[in-house]
């Protein structure tokens, strides 16, 4: 139970709604005993009749009586029963809304590496499945444990009160009627949960069938992809029937215990009645529906027990991921007034999960306002260094400055909110083309939004779609093509008029006239913006005011266009290549 402490907190902060629950509980449980009772005495009230000991008049009143109070507790006890539901289910929900949001503020928290290293699945099953397992713990577990041991300490003394030796046989069954749910719910746990991995496998399998479908159908592997699903869903079936085959034994299992008991009571309470140690009749009947009312909190205990072990698994995962602290830390507290002058002074950087060195010895200054083209070969650290101005990653060496202030030093939401970064795979949400440039401004108007996507040259292709600006993108921006997808990522960064303008690589997919348009409304709306640009094109770097090569992370030419054609190396190699390219 250790793990679960971690709930504490929250049931501290729904105290008062627990505590009435658990009121509410026991009263509930308290009303739903009345019947048995008078149950009982409405058919000792019969056999009394029957052997006429009562005169009509007496036997009416009496059974009257026993009916109306029956029909009156059962009445309270249901209603007792929904407020106790309303109110521990309840809180159970508002718990499960607090450990969500816990979990997901703390994967915003959480820096670039950890998401490196870490499943997305993994990640999604403990703010669902695991949350969720949590929560069948904070509610019915401790609903129905509420119910239980209510349940049985006043039946165990209304049965002892009136019969003694007859309460002792009653009870024999159930404690081996718990263990043997416990043991039924561990089995059924263990194979429940091999049953969810092969749902998962197959689930997985066929969601990248179908993300992938163009290259199944381009490469002719339909056969093949059949028979992997196939097996899969062979090997599902299999654990599928496994499991059915031990929770067929479940309800069989309760149904002989209570059978025992049922049956223990009407033999040993028969002869207790005819020897005269039951002095009435209705005894019997009420033991019967205690009995009957017992067994299914008894029954429950097991289940009870593997639900808290499950719980406790789940939240310790959980507790796992919250302890996780955060590599990027936001050391200054009080906001920062941004600029933009960008200073980078032997910067060395390698990633911790590939132990790869991205960057060796970088030394550059952007001033504000002033545009810096950054080209090189794939993997020469590029876009590395938009990474490291975002603040993704700590440096290993080196410094970084903003405005003169090292860059750990400075407020990092105060850092990002000035920043407008346009990455080298697009990521659309699947939300509204508005709604995804707005991302960049929440409370841009439609004026501001229609001006942003004029500005990235996206807005003719909008207008054209059926409900414009009010499409609804498909998954992963999927509606839409490379290049519009890029144009509209650009539009949902300059529409923040940010500080600092990062692109990296985001024209790759727009032709050259496209190109050039977009670059002279970006020249023209970012004029107060310090802006990097990272390219393989010459037309994007062209009219920077200043011009870096990266080579294996190093810095290898640095100058302006003009500069760097007049030096033998790879900007001019790269751009008599690029024109010879033009010319055909």
């Amino acid at each position: 139970m250790k793990e679960l402490q971690h709930i504490n907190k929250y049931f501290y902060k729904y105290r008062y709604s627990l505590l009435f629950g658990v009121l509410i509980t026991i009263a509930a449980k308290i009303f739903s005993l009345f019947t048995p009772r008078l149950v009982g005495n409405s058919i000792t009230v019969i056999s009394q009749k029957m052997q006429g000991e009562l005169s009509d008049d007496v036997f009416k009143s009496e059974l009257l009586i026993n009916v109306l109070y029956l029909i009156g507790a059962a009445v309270i006890a249901g209603i007792l029963t929904f407020l106790m539901r309303q109110t521990i289910i309840k809180v159970s929900r508002l718990v499960e809304f607090d450990l969500k949001n816990e979990v997901y503020q703390q994967y915003q928290r959480l820096s670039l590496n950890f998401y490196k290293t870490n499943r997305t699945g993994d990640l999604m099953n403990r703010i669902s499945e695991d949350v969720g397992k949590v929560r069948m713990y904070v509610g019915p577990a401790i609903m129905y444990s509420l119910n239980m041991i209510t349940l049985f300490i006043v039946a165990m003394f209304y049965m002892f009160n009136k019969a003694p030796s007859l309460a002792w046989y009653t009870i024999i069954p159930l404690p081996l009627l718990s263990v043997t749910i416990y043991f039924l719910s561990k089995q059924i746990h263990k194979r429940s949960t091999i049953v969810q991995q092969n749902l998962s496998r197959l689930s997985t399998f066929a969601q990248e069938s179908f993300s992938g479908i163009s290259v199944i159908k381009a490469y002719g592997i339909e056969a093949q992809t059949n028979v992997g699903f196939h097996d899969l869903s062979n090997e599902n079936r299999e654990k599928q029937i496994s499991l059915t085959k031990v929770q067929a034994l479940f309800f069989p299992m309760m149904i002989l215990l209570i059978g025992i008991s049922n049956l223990l009571v009407i033999y040993v309470g028969g002869l207790q009645y005819i020897n005269g140690e039951i002095k009435d009749f209705g005894t019997i009947a009420e033991f019967i529906i205690y009995v009957n009312m017992l067994t299914w909190p008894v029954a429950i205990l097991g289940w009870v027990t593997s639900m808290v072990q499950q719980a406790e698994a789940s939240q310790k995962r959980i507790n796992e991921f919250l302890k996780e602290v955060p590599q990027i830390q936001n050391t200054a507290k009080t906001p920062t007034e941004i600029t933009g002058n960008i200073e980078f002074k032997n910067v060395s950087f390698t990633y911790e999960d590939t132990n790869i060195q991205a960057l060796k010895d970088i030394s550059f200054t952007v001033n504000h306002g002033e545009t810096l083209a950054i080209l090189g070969k794939t993997g020469s650290g590029k876009s590395t260094i938009l990474d490291l101005i975002g603040r993704l990653y700590d440096i290993d060496q080196g410094s970084i400055t903003v405005d003169g202030t090292q860059i750990n030093a400075v407020n990092l939401n105060s850092l990002r909110e000035s920043i407008g970064y346009v990455p080298q795979d697009a990521f659309l949400f699947s939300d509204s083309i508005k709604n995804n440039i707005k991302f960049g401004l929440i409370d841009a108007t439609d004026d501001d939004v229609i001006e942003a996507a004029k500005n990235a040259v996206v807005h003719k292709n909008i207008v054209k779609f059926n409900k414009g600006y009010d499409t609804v993108l498909g998954e992963r921006g999927i509606t839409l093509s490379g290049g519009q997808k890029q144009r509209v990522s650009i539009a949902r960064a300059i529409i923040k008029n940010p500080k600092l303008l990062l692109l990296d690589d985001c024209l790759s997919a727009v032709d050259t006239e496209t190109e050039e348009k977009i670059l002279k409304n970006l020249e023209k709306v970012s004029k107060d913006t310090t802006t990097i640009i990272v390219s393989h094109r010459i037309s994007s770097a062209k009219n920077a005011d200043k011009i870096i090569v990266l080579e294996d992370g190093k810095v290898k030419q640095k100058g302006t266009h003009d500069e760097l054609l007049n030096v033998d190396g790879y900007y001019k190699e790269l751009y008599l290549n690029q024109l010879s390219e033009t010319s055909n």
